[in-house]
């Protein structure tokens, strides 16, 4: 396929979007892309199935841009999602898609954020609405929002956000949409809830599924340290020095362990800070503009605070701990490698980790090489050493 097919002004988009995506320096669309904005912007029902870092966000933010009516008041088009890190995300890449229209609104909806903020911002009649479904579905009991003349609907994340408990939320949200509104879904991987919602409020729709291969497969070099403890913070410290990484994430399961590493890394180099669910919202925002300004050098988060963080040019990631569930592996991971860079993951671990690390990596289709440190703290390849020391 060549240059001229696959890139975006072969899509039929407006000048000014395509000025928007020339200025965040895209030129040719993703698999996703390409695959997704033509139906969306046909007006078909879509559901797709695309990992982390494929371009999700510009592949319903496009179309959503492109056929909405700006002269008109009422609320176009809505997008659903179930944090508030992805949330502003969203909102961020959707306002840089209308860098060059000015006559577009969008507004977010979230919890930890003021109500009369956001009842401002619902004032001006924003045509795209970005919200988490539990401050949305409060607007809505307040007459805030009104959804009877929504053309689009869409889902980003919609595995996790059912899988959350927002089942019920996303039923009632969508029971107050027109019949005829078009739904799309995007989701890594396709539940049982994800089908359910599906078969009951889209029709007719198209299927999609798009592997993370080739071109759109985010570079990643996977390790395994065996290490445990507070050894953990001195390995990988080690590692942060001899790769001279200046831009980590570090992620641990519980918000008590996220507190303490962060303290403790704070002592020892300084440029660090923290994500967890029991911070509030203004401080977790203070916390990600720092990072995403490259004035953070190491931020240690949680799993359910780090989804919707999407940093371009973060080296590498650490598994402090192993992730609970098998797809919080690659929600980690898929945090670097991004826009074509190499990215690097370590994961700690112990003997009684062995089992659990061979289900996650059969799951996620990846493979990672076993390292340890040599005689003079250099990490290299364990089976070399092992070589080294049979020989010796």
């Amino acid at each position: 396929m060549t240059t001229e097919q696959t890139a975006f002004s072969a899509l039929g988009l407006s000048e000014p979007t395509l000025r928007a995506l020339d200025a965040m320096g895209f030129s040719n669309p993703t698999p996703i892309q390409t695959e997704t904005i033509p139906l969306v912007m046909e007006g078909r029902d879509v559901i797709a199935k695309a990992p982390t870092g494929t371009g999700k966000t510009c592949a319903f933010g496009i179309p959503l841009i492109e056929c909405l009516n700006p002269d008109m008041k009422d609320l176009q088009a809505l997008v659903l999602c179930p944090t508030r890190e992805l949330c502003e995300q969203i909102t961020a890449d959707l306002r840089a898609l209308i860098r060059f229209n000015p006559a577009i609104r969008i507004a977010s909806v979230y919890g930890g954020q003021s109500m009369n903020r956001q009842v401002e911002a619902l004032k001006k009649h924003p045509h795209i609405v970005v919200a988490t479904p539990g401050r949305l579905l409060d607007h809505m009991g307040r007459g805030n929002v009104w959804l009877g003349n929504l053309y689009t609907a869409v889902l980003d994340e919609a595995d996790e956000m059912l899988k959350m408990g927002f089942i019920k939320d996303v039923r009632k949200i969508l029971n107050a949409t027109p019949g005829d509104t078009q739904v799309v879904m995007f989701s890594a991987t396709i539940s049982r809830e994800v089908m359910d919602v599906a078969w009951e409020y889209q029709h007719d729709a198209v299927e999609i599924q798009v592997a993370a291969e080739g071109d759109s497969r985010p570079r990643i070099d996977q390790y395994l340290i065996a290490s445990s403890g507070s050894q953990r913070m001195e390995d990988m410290l080690s590692i942060i020095k001899q790769e001279d990484y200046h831009r980590v994430m570090v992620f641990a399961n519980m918000k008590c362990t996220v507190r303490q590493l962060t303290e403790r890394l704070q002592k020892r180099h300084g440029s660090v800070d923290c994500l967890h669910g029991d911070m509030p919202q203004s401080l977790r925002n203070k916390v990600m503009a720092k990072f995403r300004e490259n004035k953070l050098e190491i931020l240690v988060a949680t799993d359910v605070a780090a989804r919707g963080i999407d940093v371009e040019d973060v080296e590498a990631v650490f598994n402090y701990d192993i992730p609970e569930e098998n797809e919080y592996y690659l929600h980690r991971i898929g945090r670097t490698g991004r826009a074509k860079r190499q990215g690097a993951a370590y994961t700690f671990t112990t003997e009684a980790d062995k089992y659990r690390v061979r289900d996650i990596l059969k799951y996620t289709r990846s493979a990672a090489v076993e390292m340890a440190f040599d005689a003079e703290g250099k990490l290299c390849p364990a089976a070399s050493l092992q070589t080294e020391e049979s020989a010796e």
